[in-house]
């Protein structure tokens, strides 16, 4: 009888279930670790990026997390970069480079970057970037005065690069240098023509004395011996006429190299990649052997979009509101949209 009981008692109890975890929360555009995995991309694009200057970041846009198992995700992260006034040789570390101000015709970066962290190690899989300079009449709204962006093969620009390069060759007792790329241009016309440059060269096996005598000669420096620089000039054109050339070489960096076009780099030339636009435009400065811009299926198209998200957000707080509340209960604001992140810099 006792038995009996037993077995009617237990079969009372009421049967508890294992309660599965919450599925973590998912990543905001500016949580540690979407700012993390931006870190790394923005570093991987610079050191693949072969023209033009390197990128900060000024704000991710988007970023989804898929699972792959334990201590394994995929992450996608879409980023708004701006130009900074370091060029690519720079040996300058990105942390110190200046982003250039918007009244300076700010050149602004779009990348799609795949990632994988692995056991909390980012690596990147494989990225997409495009870059444009801001509009003119943007910059022309807020600073009439401003010159804008030339294109990098202006007639003018090209004349100011050759007489600054031969300018400084002839007044150096060291390396004679060569052109590399034409990085910015800018021309002023009013009140007095101004065109200033900005140039990245390389030190030759000759020095500016010899390269007097027989300048065919002059060779760019092995990878192993390279020695690259960069340059500023400007030039008054009118009234009267007034040039001003500043070369800077950074010394040898072991492993970093130059991608020539494939051309002459005698001054005056630019690289084919800059040919009728006003910056090198980083869908082809960009060289990433994994993806390339037409390979869309590796950034997926799903992705929750700021807008949706927002709209989420903003339901999900008016149905909360909904719940009767005390006199005088002032509600919290509602919560910020997981995505897009804040800007660092400005809006282009």
């Amino acid at each position: 009888m006792k038995a009996l009981v037993a077995l009617i008692f237990l079969v009372q109890l009421p049967i508890h279930k294992a309660v599965p975890a919450a599925p973590p929360a998912p990543l905001r555009c500016d949580d540690p670790e979407s700012e993390a995995a931006a870190e790394v991309a923005v570093s991987y694009i610079n050191d693949h990026s072969h023209h033009g200057y390197k990128f900060a970041l000024n704000r991710i846009k988007n970023i989804r997390v898929l699972p792959q198992g334990l201590n394994n995700d995929i992450m996608f992260l879409e980023l708004d970069l701006l130009e900074t006034t370091c060029h690519i040789l720079s040996p300058t570390c990105l942390a110190n480079c200046t982003v250039r101000s918007f009244i300076e015709h700010a050149v602004e970066g779009d990348c799609d970057v795949k990632l994988q962290k692995l056991n909390g190690k980012f690596s990147v899989l494989a990225s997409k970037c495009h870059s444009h300079a801001d509009s003119g009449e943007d910059i022309l709204r807020l600073c009439p005065d401003c010159p804008l962006l030339a294109s990098l093969n202006n007639t003018e620009v090209l004349t100011t690069v050759t007489a600054a390069l031969n300018d400084y060759n002839s007044k150096t007792a060291d390396a004679y240098l060569k052109l590399l790329e034409v990085g910015r241009a800018k021309i002023q016309y009013y009140p007095v023509n101004i065109v200033s440059v900005e140039f990245a060269v390389a030190a030759t096996n000759c020095s500016a004395e010899e390269a007097k005598r027989n300048v065919e000669a002059c060779q760019l420096l092995p990878d192993d011996q390279s020695n690259f620089g960069f340059c500023t000039a400007t030039t008054v054109m009118l009234p009267l006429k007034d040039l001003r050339v500043h070369c800077q070489l950074y010394g040898h960096q072991p492993g970093v190299t130059y991608s020539q076009p494939g051309q002459d780099t005698s001054a005056g030339l630019v690289p084919s990649v800059a040919q009728g636009f006003t910056n090198h435009n980083l869908r082809l400065s960009h060289n990433n052997p994994v993806a390339s811009e037409s390979s869309s299926s590796e950034f997926p198209t799903s992705m929750l979009s700021a807008k949706s998200v927002g709209k989420r957000a903003v339901a999900e707080v008016a149905q909360h509101d909904k719940v009767p509340r005390p006199v005088g209960f002032v509600p919290p604001p509602p919560p910020p949209p997981p995505c897009p992140g804040k800007i660092r810099h400005f809006k282009i």
